[in-house]
């Protein structure tokens, strides 16, 4: 079987609520992703085979398959299809997963993965509270209801959960958020984040371009101190939970170039890094965001990895509780986690997430002559991808 490796990784921007990616369609915002992946390593775009992109939200400007709209505004000939993955806040990893897969089979040998989400104009959760506000029904069943009890899952009540079963008080939340911000100031002073993000020109409401470009994160706060994080409101009353110690609301779109060997040789390229481990694991789907945890375990076990031969570890902050509870659990090194802060600072773009931490964790891996690097996110319903990947 032939092997998977990343040519290259890029991602946009990370853009607050109403910021500067909001005048982007998120197929056009998709599509620049893909054409600074063509420039980048200046592939001839009929090598491209397909197009896989996360995207949680579909609906409205991210339905009907964004993936092949994605293409069908990039420079791509119409020749190249494209296609979409729900894995919830995992999406664009499985992306990769399915691109690395495809190239490994020798089913194909050149695949672009990427990921979308403008949670500006496609709000969070639109796919399922506007067919119930129209009376067309829930995803809720009444067997899922039978086995698992609640209305309905919520990462935010897991959230809380997670925060109680690991003992974290809110303080210990908001110190971790703190540190979020300062690794992310640090990263973007020191240039940490310069090779991954492409810069892309700011539009108004209308969608023109303005002379204003985007290239630097906009939820990052250099400012933050730990009393301002600590007066934020919380999401339910009695709670530990708030908007300060989780993860942003964020536009941005992100995308990975999948080669193997025959693919390489037809675009003439060094790889960053080989793929060394992917897999996905389902667990309780109402506290929902532990996965990660028992996913990570298995990931060590069947690679016969020690946790201390990974150089840098990607765990998405989705809530500040989520890689805390890992780190307790996989007793890692607290300074090889999300280095360069997470997406408590710099945003998480669901759909887009997946290959925005493989773009930073690869260029990292680069920086700093590491040699494995490991990606995990909780997901919704209860999943956790991982993907391993190995420097070269």
């Amino acid at each position: 079987m032939s092997e998977a490796f990343i040519v290259d990784a890029v991602r946009t921007a990370g853009g607050r609520r109403a910021g500067k990616l909001s005048g982007w369609h998120p197929v056009d915002l998709a599509a620049q992703t893909i054409n600074a992946l063509l420039d980048r390593s200046q592939v001839d775009p009929q090598l491209i085979e397909d197009v896989i992109m996360g995207c949680v939200s579909q609906a409205g400007e991210q339905a009907a398959n964004v993936g092949r709209n994605a293409v069908l505004a990039s420079r791509l000939p119409e020749s190249v299809p494209g296609t979409s993955v729900d894995r919830q806040c995992g999406s664009s990893q499985q992306a990769l997963h399915y691109a690395a897969q495809a190239v490994m089979s020798g089913a194909m040998d050149i695949v672009i993965a990427g990921g979308v989400e403008s949670m500006t104009r496609v709000p969070m959760f639109t796919p399922s509270a506007l067919p119930r506000k129209s009376g067309l029904g829930f995803y809720m069943s009444d067997a899922i209801h039978r086995r698992y009890g609640p209305a309905e899952f919520s990462q935010f009540s897991g959230a809380e959960m997670m925060a109680a079963k690991y003992g974290f008080e809110k303080s210990a939340l908001d110190e971790y958020a703190l540190m979020s911000h300062q690794r992310a100031t640090r990263a973007a002073a020191e240039g940490r984040f310069a090779r991954e993000i492409i810069p892309v020109r700011v539009r108004d409401e209308k969608g023109v371009e303005t002379d204003e470009v985007h290239s630097r994160d906009e939820g990052v706060r250099a400012n933050s101190t730990l009393e301002g994080i600590a007066s934020v409101k919380l999401l339910q009353e009695g709670g530990r939970i708030s908007a300060a110690n989780a993860s942003q609301i964020c536009d941005g779109a992100s995308a990975v170039l999948i080669a193997n060997e025959k693919g390489l040789r037809a675009l003439g390229v060094k790889p960053m890094a080989r793929v060394h481990h992917m897999s996905v694991m389902g667990h309780d789907p109402v506290i929902m965001l532990e996965a990660p945890i028992p996913a990570t375990q298995r990931a060590l076990q069947r690679t016969g990895l020690k946790i201390s031969d990974i150089d840098h570890f990607e765990v998405n902050e989705a809530f500040a509780p989520v890689p805390l509870a890992w780190l307790r659990e996989l007793g890692a090194d607290p300074a090889r986690l999300n280095p360069y802060g997470g997406a408590i600072a710099l945003g998480h773009p669901l759909g887009a997430t997946g290959t925005k931490l493989m773009a930073t964790l690869v260029h990292a891996l680069q920086q700093t002559g590491g040699r494995y690097g490991l990606q995990t996110m909780c997901e919704g319903g209860g999943m956790a991808n991982v993907t391993i990947v190995e420097r070269l």
